[in-house]
């Protein structure tokens, strides 16, 4: 391919990648920003919020915020294509090198950064650690998309990542946040939790809007069939997903205002090992994709799967277990503030490896003139 076809391919894509992501993608970090800056002023004038957000509540998660909790998770895991965990993965390479990547490397990673750069504070050490048991479900679908990964692969980690969750959330928290500190002689003061309420948690804002969003397909699909509930329905309810994710910022950032104003700094460090991580994990999948031989849409899908997380589950097991006015919840609600951005810039690298490293799988494209 000569030099003015790749130039034209460069421009092609970046201009594609753009136009597929919505306004309502594209702005996320506005919106998370103007969200927390809501919410520190209206806690600056409802002080005796969360005396009020107390007074009803949904296991230990006031009421207002487990259904702006449960409205995050609903449309996302509607969108997940559970009818693809049956199909057979004709790569198991990369079936096993994805679930490796997402439960034993993901947690990992994002334990050993946490206590690397946060062994000072440990409500927002935990909160990170958190956030890294939660692997990514289906809102890495749009990042795979727009990195041309491969659909069905994403499709089926995705749901696989889903369930799992039911099953091994709680297990791996009690490892990473109690047993294997004790293990390694670090001080675990600030960690106290047990599976069950870490358990509990996934059960309710987990398992709840699993089932209702696994029902809703089934249900939808059989009533009007995959097309309209792909094209018609998913798109309607799609943005319930964001407003439920800026309410509970709003919400976060009311409680938390004066701590977040007065320490600045703080917030920076939790951003930094998020920002270390996504790049390790990312970068790193990528490569071994690459030495291993894997085309390029299932590299992509591997690598954007092994680098996304569920923040919004993050942030409900951080509320439910330790407040929401908790160090533990900050950190995760500064988990989609770092990510959205990231990850968008990932999509941008994924294109220019696949120039770099599959030239094959580039599309070529028709020069004007010629």
């Amino acid at each position: 391919m000569s030099d003015t076809q790749v130039t034209d391919v460069v421009s092609a894509e970046d201009r594609a990648t753009t136009a597929r992501l919505s306004t309502l993608d594209r702005l996320l970090p506005v919106w998370i920003g103007a969200a927390m800056l809501v919410g520190i002023g209206l806690g600056r004038a409802f002080p005796d919020l969360n005396d009020q957000l107390e007074r009803v509540k949904i296991d230990t998660v006031s009421l207002p915020i487990a259904i702006g909790l449960l409205a995050m998770m609903y449309p996302v895991l509607a969108k997940v294509r559970y009818r693809s965990i049956g199909k057979v993965v004709t790569d198991r390479r990369a079936l096993v090198m994805s679930l490796v990547l997402n439960w034993l490397i993901g947690p990992a990673v994002m334990f050993t950064l946490a206590w690397l750069m946060l062994p000072d504070l440990p409500e927002y050490r935990t909160g990170l650690i958190i956030v890294g048991l939660a692997r990514c479900i289906a809102m890495v679908l749009i990042w795979n998309d727009l990195a041309c990964g491969n659909r069905e692969l994403a499709a089926v980690l995705v749901a696989i990542n889903s369930l799992f969750q039911i099953a091994a959330y709680s297990l791996l928290g009690w490892f990473y946040l109690d047993l294997l500190p004790g293990w390694l002689g670090l001080d675990s003061d600030g960690i106290d939790v047990t599976v069950w309420e870490i358990a509990k948690s996934v059960l309710i804002f987990l398992g709840v809007p699993l089932l209702a969003g696994f029902l809703t397909r089934t249900i939808g699909e059989r009533a009007k069939g995959t097309e309209w509930y792909e094209e018609r329905f998913l798109p309607r309810i799609g943005p319930v997903a964001l407003y439920g994710l800026l309410f509970t910022i709003v919400i976060l950032f009311a409680l938390q205002g004066d701590r977040i104003t007065n320490q600045p700094w703080d917030v920076a460090r939790i951003a930094l090992p998020l920002l270390a991580y996504f790049g390790i994990v990312w970068f790193g999948s990528f490569y071994a994709g690459v030495k291993l031989g894997f085309p390029y849409d299932r590299n992509t899908a591997i690598a954007f799967t092994a680098a996304g997380n569920n923040f919004e589950l993050a942030i409900a097991v951080a509320i439910s277990v330790f407040g929401v006015s908790s160090g533990q919840a900050l950190a995760g609600v500064v988990g989609p503030l770092i990510e959205v951005p990231v990850l968008v810039g990932l999509v941008y690298v994924a294109l220019w490896a696949r120039r770099r490293f599959y030239p094959a799988a580039v599309p070529v494209t028709r020069q004007e003139g010629r």
